[in-house]
């Protein structure tokens, strides 16, 4: 819901920016305490807006606004510093995280605990540890979907509520969740496997523990959860994804 009331000093990602005029933008921000919200930076395009070299994607700001407006207006903007501007691989892994929360967040709606595994996702991305970069995307895919509610119990066959056994392989599906694999399907987990990432995603520091397992499945995961966000956001390959491939193919 709109407010008038100002914000201030609320921590916050820049996700997207759009032309509005000759001079300003619309930024889709996520906030820590006030979710996803549609900004209008107005003067911003101009040489002389003191926006105009802090609202980048991928960079920590804390921001004022106010209005009641469904678009609310920027009042002010500070960079909070810690790390420089991904490039490469990282940079479009880091717009990858943004298309994700742009499509599936709603406006308005706060979530504290994503944003701040969002910022931590960033911090790798933006920094020289690529090792672990593919196991952070897991991660994040993994605290996305169960932070908004679409990620099934991982410790249960969803259909029947049975219990999973240790080593038969059960696979992630859309439509019908975790469920035993068929012979040919390749990238099924283990029941132990399966069990050891619910547990992971329940510990008192999910980040850290939903890494650490993920990095031991990463190859294994990638498929299952492509596929379910695939399906959650309404397409069948989201643009990063396809931009990905492109600069593969060249």
């Amino acid at each position: 819901m709109a407010t008038n009331k100002r914000i201030s000093d609320e921590p916050a990602f820049v996700l997207h920016r759009y032309d509005w005029s000759e001079s300003s933008l619309i930024l889709e921000v996520f906030t820590r305490n006030h979710g996803r919200i549609a900004l209008v930076a107005k003067g911003a395009k101009r040489p002389t807006s003191s926006f105009r070299p802090i609202l980048m994607p991928l960079q920590p700001l804390h921001v004022a606004y106010g209005g009641d407006a469904e678009i609310r207006t920027l009042k002010s903007a500070e960079w909070q510093g810690g790390h420089v501007m991904p490039t490469g691989d990282a940079l479009l892994s880091g717009y990858y995280l943004n298309e994700l929360l742009l499509t599936l967040l709603a406006r308005d709606d706060p979530h504290p605990q994503l944003f701040d595994i969002y910022a931590r996702v960033v911090q790798i991305i933006a920094s020289e540890h690529g090792e672990v970069l593919q196991a952070a995307l897991r991660t994040w895919e993994l605290l996305l979907l169960r932070e908004i509610g679409l990620l099934p119990q991982l410790d249960l066959q969803t259909m029947t509520l049975g219990t999973l056994e240790d080593e038969t392989r059960y696979t992630l599906v859309p439509e019908g969740g975790l469920r035993q694999a068929h012979a040919e399907e390749r990238g099924a987990l283990t029941g132990v496997q399966w069990k050891r990432v619910q547990a992971a995603l329940q510990d008192d520091a999910p980040f850290t523990t939903t890494l650490r397992a993920c990095a031991e499945l990463m190859a294994e995961l990638k498929p299952q959860l492509r596929q379910l966000l695939h399906y959650h956001c309404g397409v069948r390959t989201l643009r990063t994804r396809q931009m990905m491939m492109d600069i593969q193919a060249l």
